[in-house]
This record gives C-alpha cells, structure tokens and sequence, in this order.
C-alpha cells in the first residue's frame, strides 16, 4: 500500500535523526542503546499498523468527489423513469405499507403518487427545480410546500420531502471531498463528506455518502449543525431492474430511535422512457393522466 511504503520511509528517516541527535548529545553508550531500542519498536509497529490498515487509503488526486455524486444521483434517475415502489413505515407499536409509482424526467422534475392503500391513494408529490407541490384527494386541494418544509416528513415517513422527491441540490449546495476509499467484493468504495457552503438553506451540518465504483449508493449519513449523526440510509439489497444494478431495497433509521424506521422496496423500474412534460404540471398532479 503506497501510504504504509511512505509512513514507513518516514519511519526509518526520523530513527536516523533521531539517533544522530542521540550522539549528539553526551550520555552513556548504554543509556543511547536502551532509548534507541524502544524508539525504533514503536516506530516499527506503527509502520506495521499504517501498512495494514486499508480503510484509510487514500484516492488517487484525479478522483472528483463531487462527480462521484453525480453519477450516482444519474444512475438512480436515468434521463427519466418510471418505478413501482412499496414503503413500509415501521413503528414500535404499528406498521404501515403504501405502494406508489414514480416518474423523474431529466434532474429536475420528478412525481411521486400513491396508489395503495385506498385512504391515501391519490395523494401525490411534484417536484419541478427546487419547487414542490403536494395533492390531497381528501380537501382537493393543491399545496404549494415552502422550502422551510423541505426537510419535514414526507406522510409520516422517517424520509423528507426532499428525499421523496429524490431532489439533487446536494450537488450545488455542499462542498465535497472523498474522506477514504474502501474495498467491498472486488468494488472501490468512496466515502465522501459533504458539508453546506455558507449560502446554502440546509439543515443538516453535514451529510456522509458511501458510493460504490458502480454508482450504488450504500449509505448516507445526515448530521445536525452539532455534527451529531441524527438519521441513516441503508441499502438492504441489490438487484438488476431496468437494464441496471439497482440498491432495490433502503432503510431510513431514525438514529436516536433505531426502532423506528422506513423501508423502501423497489417492485420494478424502467428506464430512459418517452415520458410526456405535461406529466409534471399542476394539471396532472390534480386530476391524474399518467
């Protein structure tokens, strides 16, 4: 491992200062012996402890974190889509399931509609750019979501609105670096911090994805502005759907309460349709075509 080769060239380069140092100095030869024969132990085992520790390799320079993100937000997406999903919202004293389709269409608009159970079919999410709009049959009524309510739970759900929605602004919105790189079943793995610029209207003080070289997101990690980790993403499964390898099945766990989570199971998903813009209006959110 190149970093353990460089820590170990650094080793043997101190041992030699370090001991001419030592002769510098006028003490016993038995004295220098002792002191010098701890030294290099100590150097030794931690040259050791560097060289086979892989988890802290680091990436090659060419590697650019922020593009990682966004082959992966591209794979999950597609230039469109259309999926089946089930969510399961798991409680310690009940547990709920919805099913629901989605469509996404280029980076930026995205409609997310229920269609089981029958008290909350047809409710409905729009996402066009950074706006968001929700449709309850129950009032019949179109709500505009402000962005202050981003980030509040989408139907009871431990994910967001945005998350629903599968919204990009993590892109544009955080600075990105690759904090290590792993090696899992022949794949790279990059784990990458993202933290908020100073402009950014975000909630969280930083945000922790782990990709894989094949643009599965593994986890993603959500910290307050204390650096406390307060929710997680999983991906329980993999599978081929559409074409592609897809993390199939997610869990979002509430961190301070890991009884509590949500589930996300993708039942099937297609990819690079002809899917029609009038399918993300207002128009279609209300009285569904599509």
């Amino acid at each position: 491992m190149k970093d353990g080769k460089n820590f170990t060239l650094f080793a043997r380069h101190f041992k030699l200062t370090q001991a001419f140092v030592i002769n510098s100095i006028s003490i016993s030869s038995a004295v220098k012996r002792n002191y010098m024969d701890k030294y290099a132990i100590r150097i030794s085992l931690l040259a050791i402890l560097v060289s086979a520790y892989p988890a802290i390799a680091q990436p090659d320079a060419g590697t650019d974190a922020k593009a990682i993100i966004q082959k992966a937000i591209n794979h999950w997406r597609g230039t469109s889509s259309y999926s089946v999903v089930t969510m399961t919202i798991h409680r310690p004293d009940w547990e709920r399931t919805m099913s629901m389709r989605s469509w996404t269409l280029g980076e930026k608009k995205s409609l997310v509609r229920v269609t089981e159970p029958a008290k909350d079919a047809g409710n409905a999410t729009l996402l066009i750019d950074k706006k968001m709009w929700t449709f309850s049959p129950k009032i019949n009524r179109v709500i505009k979501i402000p962005s202050s309510m981003m980030n509040q739970s989408w139907m009871g759900s431990d994910f967001s609105n945005k998350d629903i929605a599968r919204s990009d602004d993590i892109i544009d919105e955080y600075h990105h670096s690759i904090i290590g790189t792993q090696t899992q079943q022949g794949h790279t793995v990059y784990v990458i911090e993202s933290i908020p610029i100073e402009s950014a209207a975000v909630v969280w003080g930083k945000e922790q994805l782990t990709i894989r070289d094949d643009n599965i997101l593994l986890e993603h990690a959500f910290f307050d502005q204390a650096m406390v980790l307060t929710k997680k993403l999983t991906t329980l499964h993999i599978a081929l759907m559409g074409g592609r390898t897809l993390a199939s099945q997610q869990r979002m766990v509430n961190v301070e309460k890991p009884e509590e989570w949500t589930q996300i199971t993708i039942d099937s998903a297609q990819f690079d349709l002809d899917i029609p813009d009038s399918t993300f209006t207002l128009s279609n959110l209300r009285n569904p075509r599509f």
